[in-house]
């Protein structure tokens, strides 16, 4: 875990030493998210509407491609009150441009469960995340996201497994 940190942390600080331009600013939105269950569950598994808010910095390396790191806090999990997780998450998103207005994204993500006392979930989760982005004006956007998680974000032995699923729709400012 320390060697992935240490890595994300190089790749953060490289690209920004070296990029030809870069913008920073807030992104927040709408979570629509559930825990996949395997094998399926026999108890009632619906989704969870929750929010993300966030900070990120965007930073070019070539005219149509740039790196885009950021922190927010993502509210995710299923509906009923046991399985939900809240997350600090570092997404980072490679992203191409389409033109002046439109983008598309995708990268790793990893997450730090935001602490609670023996709840049965691990405190660390990674995921896969891809996105679109659409400039409604020079500084604001919309977007939208998927990410699925590659880690089981169960702590205890169990008979399931579940993975964490969650569809974004968010509009962020950039500066």
């Amino acid at each position: 875990m320390k060697k992935t940190i240490f890595l994300l942390a190089f790749v953060i600080c490289s690209t920004y030493s070296f990029s030809q331009g870069s913008l920073y600013g807030i992104r927040a939105g709408l979570n629509i998210s559930n825990l996949d269950f395997e094998p399926s569950p026999i108890f009632d598994n619906t989704h969870r509407n929750g929010f993300a808010i966030g900070f990120f910095g965007e930073y070019d390396l070539s005219k149509s491609v740039a790196i885009a790191p950021e922190i927010q806090f993502s509210a995710e999990g299923a509906k009923d009150k046991d399985l939900r997780i809240d997350y600090i998450q570092i997404p980072v998103l490679m992203k191409y441009r389409f033109g002046e207005r439109f983008s598309v994204g995708a990268g790793p993500m990893a997450g730090v469960k935001v602490w609670e006392h023996e709840d049965g979930y691990k405190n660390f989760a990674f995921s896969v995340v891809g996105g679109l982005e659409f400039f409604v004006t020079n500084d604001i956007f919309i977007d939208a996201r998927y990410h699925y998680g590659f880690t089981n974000v169960l702590d205890e032995e169990s008979s399931f497994e579940a993975k964490n699923s969650n569809i974004q729709i968010g509009v962020g400012v950039k500066i």
